[in-house]
């Protein structure tokens, strides 16, 4: 099968979907792989790479003009244009976007969201949202750190002792407890929250100590248990009582990490302008969910600016909205492999065309466009 691997050309995207480790591999099924010349630079992967991997380098066209097309955001107008109707399309195509879909639909695209898949054990090594926010909780600390004015561990020198600093992690997902251990690892004492009481140990385990907010009614704790691995609305009582705890710990903290997203639902407001007020001055907020809030630009965060680092009432709040981008050499690698593991599924292992099993749950879920119809409502 003829796949091809384009350019990614949104602003910022600096990852590419396929990597010479797994073109090699695609390459020995049978498949020919075609990559657009300068794909993999900006993850400092040279042209030549790919060529020593088997891949055959081409123009745009060549790889939009694919029958597997392989890429980490969805198509631009523009580049939809370029590809053929009946072609199948793989990356993050954002399944939650209707306008989008109807795009891709109407390109006759057969499109596979890889953020559908669900969140089964043998879904984990296809699961490009763990693996790129295991990514952005990791640079948001080293990004914090690089922007607090003081250290992030307690130092003694003959020139008196430096406290440690104390950060703050509100959403203990995947990038929630990959924060919890590079700010630990970085000597910093940590505190975290989050709706599901089931992440305490899993906190405590990473050396942070956990924001308890008890439950007072059998309906706060189901919605805390969340389906999926995924957080559920919490109930505006309980909500109010987080608000409170966390109001203490935000306003005593030195860095503030921002991790909380609920997939198709708007970022919930974690940190509010008067929890920033009472912030010490040269305190810093880095907001992972910059872009996903209720208002389109802002995140957990309402002072928050999408794609910019702003000071609000003396605190730094970083607003970057694609982490994994800035990280982009092992972003991509592990991107690439969970792009090629999802392949496993819809291609035989021969050389030969791409297969929809209807009875595979994975490609199932992931499937969101064939035939010229949206097929997730």
């Amino acid at each position: 099968m003829l796949i091809g691997v384009p350019l990614e050309t949104a602003a910022g995207e600096t990852r590419v979907a396929v990597t010479p480790e797994t073109a090699k591999k695609l390459v020995a099924q049978g498949h020919q792989v075609k990559v657009q010349a300068g794909a993999g630079l900006a993850a400092s992967v040279p042209d030549a790479a790919y060529e020593a991997a088997g891949a055959t380098l081409t123009d745009r066209n060549g790889a939009l003009g694919a029958e597997l097309v392989l890429k980490v955001q969805r198509p631009s107008a523009d580049e939809l244009a370029l590809m053929k109707p009946g072609a199948a399309l793989v990356g993050m195509l954002n399944p939650f976007d209707k306008d989008g879909l109807a795009a891709l639909a109407a390109a006759g695209l057969s499109s596979f969201a890889l953020e559908a898949a669900p969140r089964t054990t043998r879904a984990q090594s296809m699961d490009v949202l763990s693996s790129q926010a295991n990514i952005a909780g990791y640079k948001a600390v080293i990004m914090a750190a690089d922007r607090y004015g003081k250290f992030f561990p307690m130092l003694m020198t003959a020139a008196g002792t430096v406290k440690a600093a104390k950060v703050v992690i509100l959403g203990v997902g995947v990038a929630g407890l990959q924060a919890i251990a590079t700010a630990k690892r970085l000597g910093a004492t940590i505190e975290a929250s989050d709706v599901r009481p089931s992440v305490k140990e899993q906190v405590e385990s990473l050396g942070a100590k956990f924001i308890d907010v008890p439950y007072e009614t059998a309906e706060e704790k189901e919605a805390a248990e969340g389906v999926g691995g995924y957080a559920r609305p919490m109930p505006p009582s309980w909500l109010e009582r987080q608000k409170a705890e966390v109001a203490k710990r935000v306003a005593a903290a030195d860095v503030v990490i921002s991790t909380a997203l609920i997939p198709g639902r708007a970022a919930p407001v974690l940190i509010t302008e008067e929890m920033v007020k009472a912030m010490k001055p040269g305190s810093v907020i880095v907001d992972i969910a910059a872009g996903k809030g209720p208002g389109g630009s802002d995140g957990n965060c309402p002072l928050t600016e999408a794609g910019r680092t702003v000071v609000k009432h003396g605190v730094t709040i970083v607003g970057e909205t694609n982490l994994p981008a800035l990280v982009a050499a092992d972003a991509s690698a592990l991107y690439a492999r969970n792009v090629l593991d999802f392949l496993k599924l819809v291609l035989p292992k021969d050389g030969g065309a791409l297969t929809i099993p209807a009875d595979d749950d994975i490609v199932a879920a992931c499937l969101v466009t064939q035939g010229g119809a949206v097929l997730r409502a």
